[in-house]
């Protein structure tokens, strides 16, 4: 599994989906874009990679496909609706790109050849407000937890398996 750091322009969401789509398709890699700023650490989407593929192995996906399994796991959501929430948005924002499987390193050349990608360090950054919000993370919780936020989403993440 690789993860891309880099500072996406996204001017048309759907052209940018439909690209990373079709570099899938070409390299038999599977890839998720996330907005860095809900993703906590390399661990938080080594964890949800993981344990997609454990569900897909178990015949207990959620979705048809790999790669929206990774980001309903990473959000610890079953709606896709809402777990797209965690994906890019059109703008300039940090991004985080996981590529597991296929042809990773071609993937990865045509996501920054294709795409309007700067590379940047992006993960270990998120917006603790909008993390805490997104997966409901309370005052209370967080004093429990010492302060850690990242322990907090690991548990939203494995939870998603017990959720069903």
């Amino acid at each position: 599994m690789r993860v891309l750091e880099a500072e996406a322009t996204v001017s048309d969401l759907d052209a940018f989906i439909a690209t990373v789509g079709d570099i899938s398709d070409d390299t038999g890699a599977t890839i998720q874009a996330f907005d860095a700023r809900f993703v906590v650490g390399r661990d938080h989407l080594e964890r949800a990679v993981e344990l997609a593929d454990r569900a897909i192995a178990r015949g207990n996906e959620i979705a048809r496909d790999r790669a929206v399994e990774f980001i309903l796991y990473a959000s610890g959501r079953r709606q896709i609706n809402r777990a797209f929430e965690m994906g890019v948005s059109e703008g300039t924002l940090p991004v985080v790109i996981v590529v597991d499987g296929g042809d990773e390193g071609a993937a990865e050349t045509a996501l920054f050849d294709r795409l309007d990608l700067e590379q940047a360090e992006t993960l270990d950054d998120y917006d603790r407000d909008q993390v805490c919000d997104f997966f409901d993370i309370g005052a209370a919780e967080i004093t429990a937890a010492d302060g850690d936020i990242p322990a907090l989403v690991q548990e939203r993440v494995a939870l998603l398996t017990v959720d069903r």
